[in-house]
């Protein structure tokens, strides 16, 4: 098939889904790969830069918090560009900023300085998910934009995975400062995706059709049209939604490296290669979630039903997180980690899915009012989760926490997130 003709030519028929579609779903999973080796960097290596900087418990938390907030409002602000200009050069840009970043954060010094880099990572990282969901929705049909999602969004997996082994291939454990090198090398790489992108994406694809900005119903282009108070709950489900689960993943993401290390003993390497492993867990889940949501709407389900099924399946497995807390260093502990990684990441195409449900035309500011939520939620219990395992020296009382947010998830969007009357 050639790779001349642009998306857009072939949007009115999506259900063909064209090969251009799959290659840029392709690369915004790669761009989503980078995205989280950018920000992983730190955390799989929180236990040397610690011993260099001289950083407390609390002083990583308040560098997760100085992250999260600068996402947040990078969120915002980026989501409102994406809705103005056009993703052909806002994408590439956004990337480009945050590998300039994270590249220089194979620099610092102190503490100071490696907070500024945090900071400014935050900010410009934000970009990745307004402009990848505006693309998505542009480019998928309601239908199979869980699994699309599930393509992008296993990108954060494939970085997870890819990180520590980069980091063991990279550092010399008798080298001083070796850590640095992984942040200079993830962060050059940003720049063969950038050029990747403008090779294939030309000035006329991802914008936005006169048909996909006004659906007249719940059909498979677009989100149904609904009544205000429908709108007010689904919007405050997702705000739930949002929070809880980025909470659950984040916590695992910034804090599980450090729990195996010093409170079950486990050396280095081993961290390493179970954090890789953990990753893939979370990427077969993300991938398994949108295959079967699909293959479910195929088979006769409802595309909310199909979606509600999925979702609870994968809190199910969250909360396996509860009895992990308590366990001491053992295969089930490892096993449930690994159980908890596929649900954790499982649960992220879906609610993409639902977030495209809200609208069409302002879709990266959709994205970025939700980012902007969970990332001020995620920064308000980093500090605090620092400080306690300080004054503790445990991590199980968080841990239980953490495994049981995206059970009030799942009871939010029961309540609160019911399906048009058009849909069958």
């Amino acid at each position: 098939m050639s790779l001349e003709p642009s998306i857009v030519e072939h949007s009115s028929n999506r259900s063909s889904m064209p090969l251009r579609t799959w290659i840029v779903c392709g690369l915004m999973l790669l761009a989503t790969m980078l995205n989280y080796m950018d920000r992983q960097a730190l955390s799989q290596q929180a236990a040397e830069i610690r011993t260099e900087l001289k950083l407390t418990n609390e002083d990583y938390g308040k560098l997760e918090t100085g992250f999260g907030i600068a996402f947040a409002v990078g969120g915002v602000a980026t989501g409102f560009l994406v809705d103005r200009f056009s993703l052909r050069w806002m994408y590439p840009a956004v990337l480009l900023m945050w590998s300039a970043v994270g590249f220089a954060t194979g620099w610092v010094t102190d503490y100071r300085e490696l907070m500024i880099c945090r900071v400014l990572l935050g900010f410009a990282e934000a970009g990745q998910w307004p402009c990848a969901l505006a693309a998505s929705q542009r480019l998928l049909s309601r239908s199979n934009r869980a699994l699309g999602n599930s393509i992008l969004q296993s990108g954060a997996s494939l970085g997870a995975i890819a990180t520590p082994l980069v980091i063991l291939w990279l550092n010399h454990p008798s080298g001083d400062g070796s850590w640095r090198l992984p942040f200079r090398v993830i962060g050059a790489l940003g720049v063969v995706w950038v050029a990747a992108w403008l090779t294939i994406i030309r000035p006329h694809d991802l914008t936005i059709q006169e048909e996909e900005a006004a659906p007249a119903g719940d059909d498979d282009r677009g989100a149904a049209v609904v009544d205000r108070a429908t709108q007010v709950r689904r919007f405050v489900a997702l705000i739930v939604v949002v929070i809880a689960i980025n909470v659950t993943w984040q916590y695992f993401r910034a804090w599980m490296p450090m729990m195996l290390q010093k409170e079950h003993g486990y050396d280095d390497a081993t961290v390493q290669w179970f954090s890789s492993a953990y990753y893939i867990a979370a990427g077969v889940g993300c991938l398994v979630v949108g295959f079967l949501a699909r293959s479910l709407v195929s088979r006769g389900w409802s595309v909310h039903g199909a979606r509600m099924a999925m979702f609870v399946g994968c809190v199910a497995l969250t909360a396996l997180g509860c009895v992990a807390a308590y366990l001491p260093a053992s295969p089930l502990l490892l096993i449930l980690l690994l159980a908890v990684g596929f649900g954790s990441l499982g649960q992220f195409p879906t609610y993409y899915a639902f977030t495209q449900e809200i609208s069409t035309r302002g879709m990266g500011k959709v994205t970025g009012v939700f980012s902007f939520v969970a990332w001020i939620a995620v920064a308000a219990v980093m500090g605090p989760i620092g400080r306690w395992i300080d004054q503790t020296g445990s991590y199980a009382a968080v841990t239980l926490l953490a495994g049981l947010a995206p059970v009030v998830a799942a009871l939010a969007l029961s309540a609160l997130w019911r399906p048009s009357n058009t849909e069958p």
